[in-house]
């Protein structure tokens, strides 16, 4: 018998607490929300993967308001250009301070047969930071949680709408609730007032569901956004799979926190249902 992959953290104490103690009570108050407000039952969502103390604030926002299901499908891009550019892990466990987040090895198999290109590739996943910040999150939010691991090295769209409508597919046939976790930052590196007219014009095509529309102004208007590729999967299978509305659960700038204005990233929290 071959041993279980098993992916150890690679950022933990540096984007978030390595203490499980800690870490815990830090994403509790991330997530804390008034006792009137009711989860809600989405399809998907934009989150952002930055340190915890820049945007867990945004993120905590919105797995606060989603009834998390069981089975989380991540897209994240690929930051650090290692492996393919189609990347997926198809079984194995995560690791973070909170415990094991196993991967869902059968909804993995179905997926990869529908769309091909994705390929078995760990190196892609090993050192990248954009799925593992998000765990946390869902790891206490959902007891049971199992997860879908895929990173995004392309930017063509044709491959990303190829995979939204994998994906899509893949969550029809599948017997339980999916929820799609598209994780990203806005744009990056520019003046606040810059950041915060270029981020709005990446949002409104977001909560128009119109994937094609975030493509070209992300493309058109040099917004470094760089998780444009999971959020057009994202997009495109939420709406493959009826979804017809969007909404801005947070946005915020690294400015907000760290009080410089002159260069900061953008954080945009979206609920699609």
């Amino acid at each position: 018998m071959t041993a279980t992959p098993v992916r150890q953290p690679a950022v933990a104490g540096r984007f978030y607490a390595r203490d499980p103690e800690t870490l815990r009570e830090e994403v509790d108050i991330y997530l804390s929300r008034p006792s009137s407000q009711k989860t809600i039952r989405a399809l998907g969502c934009i989150a952002p993967h930055a340190g915890y103390v820049y945007s867990g604030h945004v993120a905590g926002a919105v797995f606060s308001s989603l009834d998390i299901p069981q089975l989380c499908v991540v897209l994240c891009p690929n930051h650090t250009g290692s492996g393919r550019p189609l990347a997926i892990m198809s079984e194995g466990v995560w690791e973070t301070p909170l415990g094991p987040v196993p991967i869902a090895s059968d909804f993995t198999a179905d997926l990869k047969q529908r769309f091909p290109l994705l390929q078995e590739d760990s190196s892609a996943h090993r050192s990248e930071h954009a799925t593992e910040v998000e765990l946390p999150f869902l790891q206490v939010r959902q007891a049971k949680l199992t997860f879908v691991p895929i990173a995004l090295g392309t930017g063509q769209f044709e491959p990303l709408e190829q995979l939204g409508l994998a994906l899509a597919e893949a969550i029809a046939a599948h017997p339980k609730p999916v929820l799609i976790v598209a994780s990203s930052d806005m744009n990056h590196y520019e003046p606040d007032a810059i950041t915060r007219v270029k981020d709005q014009s990446a949002i409104e095509p977001i909560l128009r569901l119109d994937a094609r529309a975030l493509y070209d102004v992300v493309t058109q208007q040099h917004i470094t956004m760089c998780g444009f590729g999971p959020a057009i999967a994202m997009l495109t299978a939420t709406k493959k799979l009826g979804a017809t509305s969007a909404e801005l659960v947070k946005y915020a700038t690294s400015g907000d926190i760290s009080g410089d204005r002159d260069m900061v990233v953008g954080y945009a929290g979206i609920v699609v249902r």
